[in-house]
């Protein structure tokens, strides 16, 4: 019986080791990034990491890292989750995406263009321009859902991913120093509402997997069940998991107490549409 267990184990665990392909990364705006934060040097990229083609499914993500709309953690909300979508046959675009120092549109267009540039591509990295999402941590949540909730046509998901996000811009329950980055410090009524995207959801939005921890003490875990809540009213297949314990900020890294059974969640829900 130990000898099964064993087995079992190290057949859930293998694939989560295995390497990435070397990704190819490019700037995303070779021609000029349109809005301008001020700062000359923070350019907008993208590093693509396509699986075997053998094992391709033709699903696609986009992966866009938190750090508070100040900076981005994007090994551990970026390139460390490649080898796991692609052991799962799903290419992953890691987002280097500008800081908006105020000027909220410049993320966003950002993530929007990294989405058309997947359907641009589709056909060369054999991706279905159909089965596209999105992906986010903290921040990054913020963005992708405010992508799931605001784009449309050629830049709006097929479905989204959510870890920690910070949903809403309200000051009761909001993360202060993201909002302050991407509004601005005296942000506009109608923007913070506009950006609250648990205020935005549709009977259109995109299906979501969201995951956080209970003890969540820097985006209050009513962020991402807030959303939930609004996902569910308006139809839209969702899927919530509540850690008891982990805090904030874990990404990848392997020494988060739910690490495996957060992998087995999301793969499980990777392979049920």
């Amino acid at each position: 019986m130990k000898r099964r267990h064993i087995f079992i184990l190290l057949a859930l665990l293998v694939p989560f080791f295995a390497m990435a392909q070397k990704p190819d990364s490019f700037n995303l705006w070779p021609k000029g990034a349109p809005n301008d934060n001020g700062d000359v040097q923070d350019t907008a990229k993208v590093w693509v990491y396509l699986p075997n083609k053998k094992a391709a499914t033709g699903r696609a993500v986009v992966i866009c890292p938190g750090g508070g709309y100040e900076h981005l953690a994007i090994d551990k909300e970026g390139h460390n989750w490649a080898s796991f979508f692609n052991q799962e046959g799903v290419a992953v675009i890691v987002l280097k995406y500008r800081m908006p120092h105020g000027k909220h549109k410049i993320p966003i267009s950002d993530a929007e263009e990294a989405i058309k540039m997947v359907r641009r591509n589709a056909t060369q990295w054999n991706i279905n321009p159909n089965d596209i999402g999105i992906m986010g941590f903290s921040a990054g949540g913020h963005l992708a859902s405010t992508i799931a909730t605001h784009s449309e046509k050629n830049a709006k998901p097929n479905f989204q991913i959510l870890f920690y996000p910070v949903i809403t811009m309200m000051p009761d329950i909001t993360h202060k120093g993201s909002r302050n980055n991407f509004l601005g410090e005296e942000p506009k009524k109608k923007d913070e509402r506009e950006y609250s995207n648990d205020m935005q959801v549709t009977r259109v939005t995109p299906r979501a997997w969201i995951a956080l921890c209970d003890d969540d003490h820097s985006v209050l875990p009513a962020n991402g069940v807030n959303y939930y809540v609004e996902l569910y009213r308006h139809d839209v297949p969702a899927s919530l998991h509540v850690y008891p314990s982990g805090g904030h900020g874990w990404g990848f890294r392997s020494d988060f107490r739910y690490h495996i059974e957060m992998l087995l969640e999301l793969k499980a829900w990777l392979r049920s549409f």
